[in-house]
Order: structure tokens, then sequence, then C-alpha cells
């Protein structure tokens, strides 16, 4: 089976000191609802590439899962992941843009499940369950393991 792609944004901000920080989305759903380690994303979803453009499928997807517009400003690229394995395998492409938002304005899209499995109900969860702000050191730890090498670009963009 083909891997799915998947799009992007890497919101992040600077502080007065220039600390960055970037914004990640805690997974909706009640697999993650008491995961925390290894639980939060970055704002992406899953885009055909041959019939839509990666960047635009990455502010569609940002603005779908945050309810809010995908940020104005220069989007840096932050290139292709491969995470996965067997049927689940990805790519994600993603970009990092620098921008700032209230976590509390976020409104997220929500997705069906059947829950509990085998019940034959139909239940809608939010996409993401609450969206912060991090520090790349503690993002690292709260990110799921194949989209940490996004902080390492992003640290290397903006140290160049």
């Amino acid at each position: 089976m083909a891997a799915k792609h998947s799009a992007g944004v890497l919101l992040f901000r600077r502080s007065s000191s220039d600390t960055v920080e970037v914004l990640l989305g805690h997974m909706g759903g009640p697999f993650w609802t008491r995961k925390d380690l290894g639980a939060w994303s970055i704002p992406k979803g899953e885009y055909e590439p041959e019939t839509e453009d990666g960047r635009a499928a990455a502010a569609r997807e940002f603005a779908e899962e945050l309810g809010l517009p995908a940020p104005a400003g220069e989007w840096l690229p932050l290139g292709e992941v491969r995470y996965g394995s067997g049927a689940g395998k990805k790519i994600l492409t993603a970009w990092a843009v620098e921008a700032d938002l209230d976590p509390s304005d976020v409104v997220p899209g929500t997705f069906q499940l059947e829950w509990p499995p085998r019940s034959g109900r139909l239940v809608e969860f939010p996409e993401i369950d609450r969206a912060e702000w991090f520090d790349p050191a503690t993002a690292r730890d709260k990110l799921v393991a194949g989209q940490r090498p996004y902080l390492d670009r992003l640290t290397e963009q903006l140290a160049g």
C-alpha cells in the first residue's frame, strides 16, 4: 500500500528575549485522553499530492484543525519526514511560520469514531482537544516521535 501524504504548519514565535516557542495540538479522541508525552502534533492532515499543492493543504488543515486561518508571513520549508510502518506509513511535509496566536481562540474541527469499539455508535471528537506553546526541549518530549525532526530543522533555519 502506498504511503499517505500529510502536510502541516509548525507555528513558532519569539519572546522579547528571542526565545523560540512552537505551537502544538494535543490529539483528540479517546485513545489520547490520558496520554501526554508523545501525544501532541503539529496541525496537519492528509492530502493527495497528485491533485493538491502541499502548502495549500497545510493551510487548509491548519484552519480545519484549529478553526483559525493559516497565518500570513514567510513560510519556511521544513521538508519531508517519513514515519510509521506497513499500511500506516506516512510522509509528512511541513512548513514553519512565525506568528502568534492565543490558544484559547482555537475552535478545533471534529471527527467521528465508532465508540466504544464495535458498539455501532458514532461519537464526535475534537481533532485536537487543546493547543499550547512549548519551548523546543519540552516540545520534543510532547511530539509524536515521527515529527521531532522538524524541531531540529526549525532550529537550524533560525540559527542560519
